[in-house]
């Protein structure tokens, strides 16, 4: 059982679950900013061309009534198809995706200048080297 445990304990410590584990937590945390950013700003926006209606109450009744409201609707329990919180969804998804995107292309470009550049020899370096060792061979 003692070694059950210290091998879960090595497993737990290990540099990847570590950094799994950061990745989640600080991923949730951004879908909570993308999210808000989403709803709160980019929404409202959208909304004004939609003649002050939010994308969120965008709705339509499958089967008999007729409901001004999505909370109406639901209120008599309608059977409603609310593809307005599917928009909503997709806009989060499209905006998580971008920011991830750049922030990729942004880590790729930092990485790059991190990587040392390997200055090996010049062509004129080369060419000579070639030249000495033909001219070895040729001695022999």
């Amino acid at each position: 059982m003692k070694k059950l445990i210290n091998d879960f304990k090595t497993f737990l410590m290990k540099g990847d679950i570590v950094s799994l584990s950061t990745a989640v937590i600080i991923g949730g945390a951004f879908k909570t900013i993308v999210s808000s950013f989403a709803q709160d700003i980019l929404m409202p926006i959208i909304g004004l061309f939609l003649a002050d209606k939010s994308i969120s109450n965008l709705f339509v009744v499958l089967g008999k009534g007729r409901y001004e409201t999505l909370a109406e609707a639901k209120k008599a329990n309608a059977i409603v198809l609310t593809y307005g919180n599917f928009i909503q969804a997709v806009t989060d998804f499209i905006i998580i995706g971008f920011v991830i995107f750049l922030f990729l292309k942004a880590y790729e470009k930092i990485k790059k200048k991190e990587e040392p550049k390997a200055k090996g020899p010049s062509q004129e370096q080369l060419l000579t080297e070639i030249r000495d060792l033909l001219a070895q061979q040729k001695e022999q």
